[in-house]
């Protein structure tokens, strides 16, 4: 306004990579935790999805017969249906016939009362447990261990990117490094099927085998334990 000059102020973010517990640390905080956030983690581990997405289910968006949820999804990204658990849906379902639930599907009141309770609660676990590890664990690491763990099991990206809903593919990459590094000490395990005519080979590939080589006139498939 006087003429003089201004240079704004630069920032530039320092990339970090998220921290990936194991899956028994994920099931102990499920296990002591109170049965609206016991659900609520188990939600985000089987289909990590957004811990937004999460707490803005509706009752209409679960079916419990088919065991599938639907989510109306956040930050633009795509609408996803999850195929879950039959716990799951027993926990669920525990929630909605239960007498402590305070509106909605998890209650709290709000997105944030429910981390703050949750925090509360981790906090007695990682002592009681002696495993200062556990203090880590937020509701985003669950999409995070989701991602790495999906990815290791399919090595698809495509995949882990359309079950998370993201729309660029750079946002996922991250799990291929952290996948990588989690798992290169770790020998791969498969089961493999011969199948010898087309029908064979068919009913492979429909239960997830995927197609190695021909040897001697037979057709060799594998799939991950």
């Amino acid at each position: 306004m006087t003429g003089g000059s201004w240079r704004p102020p630069s920032f530039e973010r320092t990339e970090s990579l998220p921290f990936i517990p194991y899956e028994e640390e994920i099931d102990a905080l499920i296990a002591g935790c109170s049965r609206p956030i016991s659900a609520f983690l188990q939600l985000l581990k089987e289909t990590g999805m957004r811990a937004g997405e999460a707490y803005n289910l509706r009752w209409e968006d679960i079916d419990p017969e088919r065991r599938t949820i639907m989510i109306k999804p956040e930050k633009k990204s795509h609408p996803r249906i999850f195929s879950v658990s039959e716990k799951l849906i027993g926990m669920l379902l525990q929630l909605k016939n239960g007498r402590d639930r305070r509106g909605g599907l998890f209650g709290y009141g709000s997105l944030r009362n429910l981390r703050r309770t949750f925090e509360r609660q981790r906090r007695r676990l990682a002592y009681k447990l002696k495993n200062p590890r556990l203090q880590r664990i937020t509701f985003h690491t669950l999409r995070h261990w989701k991602a790495t763990m999906l990815y290791h099991q399919t090595k698809d990206i495509l995949y882990v990117m359309r079950l998370l809903g993201h729309k660029n593919i750079k946002n996922t990459l991250i799990y291929v490094q952290l996948e990588e590094a989690l798992f290169k000490n770790e020998e791969e395990e498969y089961v493999c099927k011969v199948a010898k005519t087309v029908e064979e080979a068919k009913n492979l590939v429909e239960r997830g085998f995927e197609y190695v080589c021909e040897v001697e006139g037979v057709q060799l498939f594998r799939k991950r334990k």
